[in-house]
C-alpha cells in the first residue's frame, strides 16, 4: 500500500482510479472551462460596459432596453438561459440559430455575466465624485473624452474586486455547461463516473480542481488590487 493510501485511507484501486481520471479532467479544464470561462468574460464586459453606458445615458429607449435586459437575466436562472438559448432557438427551425454545444454555451454565458457585470460597472462609474466631470469640462474635455480619460479609469479600480469575484464565480458555473454536452472538466467527470462507478472520489478530484483554480485565481485578483491601490491612502 502506498503512502498516499495511508494518509486518504484510499485502496490502491481508488488511488489507480485518481491518477487515470486526472488527465482527462486536465483535458477538460484546459480545452473548454478555462477557454470558456475567458471568452464569455471577455464579451460579457463588452456587453457590460454598453449596457452600463446605457442605463447613465439619460436617452430613455437606450436605457429602457438596457433595463429589459438585465432584469430578464438576472430574473432567471442560468441553467434555464443555456437551455433557451441552446435547445429552444435550436429548435425554430432557422440555421442560423443551431448553434454547437460550445457556441451555444459562450453567448448563454456572455450574456449573463454581460447583466451582472453592467451593474457593478454602472456603480463604479456612478460611484466617482461628480466634480471628476466638471474638472475634466472645465479644461475642455468633451463628454466622451471626460468619460474615457478621468471617469473610467477610477471606476476600473472600484470594479475590479467584483468583477474578479464574478469571473471566479463564471469558472464555477461552466459546469454547467455539461448539461448540453461540453466536454468540460465536469462532463469529463461524468464520463469517467460512468466506467468507474466511482461518483464520491471522481467528483471529490473534480471538486480540488475547481477550488485549485479559484485560489490561484483569487491570489491574482489580490496582486492586481494591491497593484491598483498602491497610491491610494489607507
Amino acid at each position: 500500500m502506498s503512502p498516499l493510501s495511508n494518509i486518504l485511507w484510499l485502496s490502491p484501486e481508488d488511488i489507480e482510479i485518481l491518477k487515470d481520471s486526472f488527465l482527462p479532467l486536465l483535458r477538460g479544464v484546459l480545452q473548454y472551462t478555462i477557454p470558456l470561462s475567458l471568452l464569455s468574460f471577455f464579451i460579457g464586459l463588452v456587453l457590460a460596459v454598453i449596457t452600463a453606458l446605457c442605463r447613465i445615458s439619460g436617452v430613455s429607449v437606450l436605457s429602457g432596453i438596457a433595463r429589459v435586459y438585465v432584469s430578464m437575466i438576472r430574473g432567471t436562472p442560468l441553467l434555464v438561459q443555456l437551455y433557451i438559448v441552446y435547445f429552444g432557438l435550436g429548435n425554430l427551425g432557422i440555421e442560423f440559430l443551431k448553434f454547437e454545444p460550445f457556441t451555444g454555451a459562450l453567448i448563454a454565458f456572455s450574456l449573463n455575466t454581460g447583466a451582472y457585470a453592467s451593474e457593478t460597472i454602472r456603480a463604479s462609474i456612478l460611484s466617482v465624485d461628480k466634480g471628476q466631470w466638471e474638472a475634466a469640462s472645465s479644461i475642455g474635455m468633451s463628454h466622451m473624452q471626460s468619460l474615457r480619460r478621468v471617469i473610467l479609469p477610477q471606476a476600473t479600480r472600484v470594479s475590479i474586486p467584483p468583477l474578479s469575484n464574478s469571473f471566479i464565480g463564471l469558472v464555477k458555473e461552466t459546469s454547467l455547461a455539461s448539461t448540453i454536452l461540453v466536454s468540460e472538466m465536469f462532463r469529463k467527470a461524468q464520463e469517467v463516473v460512468a466506467t468507474t462507478y466511482t461518483p464520491l472520489l471522481v467528483y471529490m478530484e473534480a471538486a480540488v480542481i475547481y477550488w485549485v483554480i479559484c485560489f490561484i485565481l483569487s491570489l491574482i485578483q489580490g496582486a492586481i488590487e494591491n497593484k491598483l491601490n498602491r497610491y491610494v491612502k489607507t
